[in-house]
């Protein structure tokens, strides 16, 4: 368990470890078959791809929307979308710091869901069939599912250096170290140190890394804003912008 915290610390504290020792000799080797499932429906599989998180996440976040979509006609623009917040986006945002770093396939289930919503949100009469999504996820003021996972570690990263995290997350983190010879005009002291790389490839997923390459990468006037709730506006803002730079 000791490897599973340093690598996802992100909220290793709900995590109900389940061990299951299969052992199967395939091929003249030896395999340990087991399963890593932690509370709330958020799974840990054994090559640590999390396809069986977002499988499950995807339809359980369906099976909502068809039940929204049958009440669909009684619901007006606002009460839906505090029903999506509440049914549909609470699911996707889950502990999703996790996904950092997910191949594309993966983010883009989630993202197809969060398109459904969109589409739910407005209805077939304004959304063709055919029509792009993304404008009217503009117009919802909803961040895609990438920059969901960015704001959720640059948050928690925030929490980190004002003593507002966990002391495990905390630890995880330090901010860069300042060299003598640097210019003053050059000088950031709110960058972070980023860690040598790691020996396994998946570890380059963990809050370690993600952290400082989120955080070293948002604007200086949002890594220095005083207060979470300033910080979250921010950096909603920016990524925002950075999403529907294009449109």
């Amino acid at each position: 368990s000791s490897g599973i915290n340093a690598e996802y610390g992100d909220s290793i504290q709900y995590i109900l470890f389940i061990y299951r020792g299969k052992t199967k000799v395939f091929r003249g080797k030896t395999k340990v078959y087991f399963s890593l499932i932690m509370t709330n429906y958020v799974k840990f599989d054994m090559y640590l791809n999390f396809e069986d998180h977002v499988d499950a996440t995807v339809q359980e976040c369906n099976r909502h929307l068809r039940n929204l979509r049958v009440i669909a006609s009684k619901l007006n623009f606002d009460l839906k979308k505090q029903l999506i917040h509440c049914l549909v986006f609470s699911k996707l945002d889950y502990c999703n710091g996790l996904l950092y770093g997910q191949p594309e396939s993966n983010l883009k289930k989630l993202q197809k869901v969060q398109n459904s919503c969109v589409r739910f949100l407005f209805g077939s009469k304004k959304i063709k069939k055919w029509d792009s999504v993304t404008p009217f996820l503009k117009e919802a003021h909803f961040l895609p599912i990438k920059q969901r996972i960015a704001f959720k570690i640059g948050l928690t990263t925030f929490k980190c250096l004002n003593n507002l995290a966990p002391k495990y997350l905390a630890d995880s983190v330090d901010l860069k170290r300042q060299s003598s010879k640097t210019l003053r005009t050059d000088k950031d002291y709110f960058l972070l140190d980023i860690p040598s790389v790691p020996n396994l490839k998946r570890t380059e997923r963990s809050f370690k890394y993600s952290a400082p390459e989120v955080w070293n990468n948002l604007p200086y006037e949002v890594r220095t804003c005083p207060e979470v709730a300033v910080f979250k506006k921010k950096l909603k803002t920016y990524l925002f912008k950075e999403a529907f730079c294009d449109l």
